[in-house]
């Protein structure tokens, strides 16, 4: 629980690049933001740990495999019943070649250059976050 009482819903996200520095996104077909695009991500199930359930997530939405490089930051957002996502996001890296497929949550899924990211309809924050944390090529 918060220092308010919200309860916290565990999630993940997932920062994925390619080698040509785009940035892997599904358009999400659940809410929340149901029809915008996002990291691949989602719930962590109980019992999992953090870096199993973000490359789940990852190989569900995606069919990518990856490993985890490292913690890059957290966010909360807003969720159903007054409860709140608090949604820790990881850098990973490519394991092997592959074609993303949109599968599980994903309607679509992509890659993109920093620089289309403004216009693309993005969940709330995504693209502040990101450039905060400094993961976004320049």
């Amino acid at each position: 629980m918060g220092t308010t009482g919200e309860e916290f819903v565990p999630c993940v996200g997932a920062i994925v690049r390619d080698e040509r520095d785009r940035l892997l996104l599904i358009r999400r077909a659940n809410p929340p933001a149901q029809g915008q695009w996002s990291l691949p991500g989602g719930r962590v199930e109980p019992g999992e740990d953090w870096h199993d359930a973000v490359r789940r997530e990852l190989q569900e939405e995606t069919g990518l495999v990856a490993s985890v490089d490292r913690f890059v930051g957290e966010v909360h957002r807003d969720a159903p019943g007054g409860s709140v996502y608090l949604i820790r996001d990881y850098l990973m890296s490519l394991e092997g070649a592959g074609v993303p497929r949109a599968g599980d949550d994903a309607l679509e899924v992509g890659w993109f250059e920093p620089s289309e990211l403004g216009g693309l309809d993005t969940s709330a924050g995504l693209v502040e976050a990101l450039t905060g944390w400094g993961v976004l090529g320049q």
